[in-house]
């Protein structure tokens, strides 16, 4: 029997990469990672690559059954030079600590894209909709636009396996969020990058895109849409002690650059200090605060502070191998 095989990675474009994918198709394919191929592709065509050496090879990292093709699976792959080396543009390459003691739940936020009006569904052609609030997950034809997208999606998700722990509708029109969760760095940044190019297919079919941008509405009164990182190690699960969570806070608080850096293109479109968010020159943390940069969940604080914290800041265009990799970095700078 035939499988395809589709190879999934990140191209070169600057300051935000978009998803790529091509399919092989392999015979007597078992389904395991181990058994995915070494493959390349012309990365002249995807601005990882001059005309004259443009081969850059594809190293399958993960692997998934592919529920909307027959005999189908995703192969979420890195890209690497063609002496093997990491390519620039490879994020997960930047996660040289995978302690899988670190979890990552990350609340993927995003807006349904009609690229006939360019705007979103729920959107009239010129104007606005009534204004946010109603559309927080709402139900009704009034309220809530593109669920068929949405519900489409999560059912693809949980067949291939990916752990999409949910979905809402977020405060405007056309705005959806899924939260995806798993243990280590690269996992979390696997799962969630296969979930957003299941997304990206899935409303094709509908013909729809997904705009990623952090504020595609621009300079409005409507929230922009983030990523936010929610983690834990084992100490912060298991120990029970309030200044173990104020050190990390702190230690995060001396490191904004490091963190904006790599916590998405135009954020400071988002990072006003309004809509839900601190501005993005500014640091702040709180229980139950969604104003912060760092929220703890009130939850964390009921179970004897035992669980997670909340960084608000990532935007929905982020990289989340790259976020990873710095919450574990700073986590573990503050002892």
């Amino acid at each position: 029997m035939k499988s395809k095989l589709e190879y999934i990675w990140l191209d070169g474009y600057k300051p935000t990469q978009s998803l790529r994918s091509k399919t092989l198709v392999r015979s007597d394919f078992s389904g395991k990672l181990e058994d995915c191929p070494m493959w390349n592709f012309d990365g002249s065509s995807t601005e990882q690559a001059e005309g004259n050496a443009s081969d850059c090879l594809l190293k399958p990292v993960a692997v998934i059954p592919d529920p909307d093709r027959r005999n189908g699976y995703l192969v979420m792959t890195e890209v690497l030079n063609a002496d093997g080396t990491a390519h620039e543009s490879n994020g997960r390459a930047t996660i040289d600590d995978d302690d899988e003691d670190f979890w990552f739940g990350f609340e993927q936020e995003y807006f349904l894209w009609d690229p006939e009006t360019d705007l979103p569904p729920g959107f009239p052609h010129k104007g606005f909709p009534r204004p946010q609030g109603p559309y927080y997950c709402s139900v009704g034809a009034n309220n809530s636009y593109g669920r068929e997208v949405v519900e489409d999606h999560l059912d693809i998700c949980l067949e291939a396996g990916l752990n999409v722990e949910g979905i809402n509708g977020e405060v405007a029109a056309g705005q959806w969020e899924f939260q995806c969760f798993a243990k280590s760095a690269k996992r979390a940044g696997d799962e969630t990058w296969l979930a957003r190019y299941i997304l990206e297919r899935t409303a094709e079919k509908y013909g729809l895109a997904i705009e990623w941008h952090p504020k595609p509405l621009g300079d409005t009164d409507w929230n922009g849409s983030g990523m936010h990182a929610n983690f834990s190690n084992g100490a912060m699960r298991d120990l029970g002690k309030e200044e173990i969570f104020t050190k990390i806070c702190e230690q995060f608080g001396k490191n904004i650059k490091r963190h904006i850096d790599v916590y998405g293109a135009d954020n400071d479109q988002r990072l006003t200090g309004l809509h839900e968010t601190q501005a993005i020159d500014e640091f702040s943390y709180g229980v139950a605060d969604r104003g912060a940069s760092i929220r703890i969940p009130v939850v964390t604080v009921d179970d004897g502070w035992k669980g997670r914290l909340e960084d608000r800041r990532p935007s929905s265009n982020a990289d989340p191998y790259k976020v990873a990799a710095v919450i574990v970095k700073t986590t573990k700078e503050a002892g």
